[in-house]
């Protein structure tokens, strides 16, 4: 089995839920969501270790929700893995919380409660402060700008001292 399609354990233990005091962001639009992703930073779980250059890919599906495509390369095996999924969601769509799914009718959740002005980055939480990723358009945030994310969700209670820095290379 594929190590990012073992996110749909982890997603079937997990529920939809928010972390207490974290709030989506209001205002939200999908359509300047859709795209590619590159993962910056991650707070680790098996289903990603050992993985770099992780990228997540979102799409609008035929019925409204969202396709996801996460792919990520593992050095040691010398090959890449995907996981696809989908994506709908939890509300009102301005709100940027969603339900993810990668097995069956199970789903996690997927609360984007920081978002850069032109969608240029993004911070996701799980549905609790173990699962956090930090997003962007390009392979690399400045340091500037990575210290400051870094910082909010520090202040929001995630354990940021375990956060793990992706490697963006030029794997095959």
């Amino acid at each position: 089995m594929r190590r990012l399609t073992l996110i749909a354990v982890f997603t079937l233990s997990g529920c939809i839920g928010i972390p207490e005091g974290i709030e989506s962001v209001d205002n939200f639009e999908l359509e300047p969501y859709l795209g590619t992703w590159y993962e910056i930073a991650r707070l680790d779980h098996s289903f990603e270790r050992g993985l770099s250059n992780v990228t997540a890919n979102y799409s609008l599906r035929e019925d409204g929700g969202v396709s996801v495509l996460n792919r990520g390369y593992h050095s040691e095996e010398g090959e890449w893995d995907e996981a696809e999924g989908k994506a709908y969601f939890i509300g009102d769509p301005s709100v940027g919380r969603l339900k993810v799914s990668f097995f069956g009718p199970f789903y996690g959740a997927y609360n984007i409660f920081e978002l850069g002005n032109n969608y240029e980055y993004s911070m996701v939480a799980g549905p609790d402060r173990s699962y956090l990723w930090i997003l962007a358009r390009e392979p690399r945030l400045p340091r500037l700008m990575l210290d400051e994310l870094v910082s909010k969700a520090e202040a929001v209670g995630f354990d940021t001292s375990k956060l793990i820095v992706v490697e963006h290379d030029t794997a095959p």
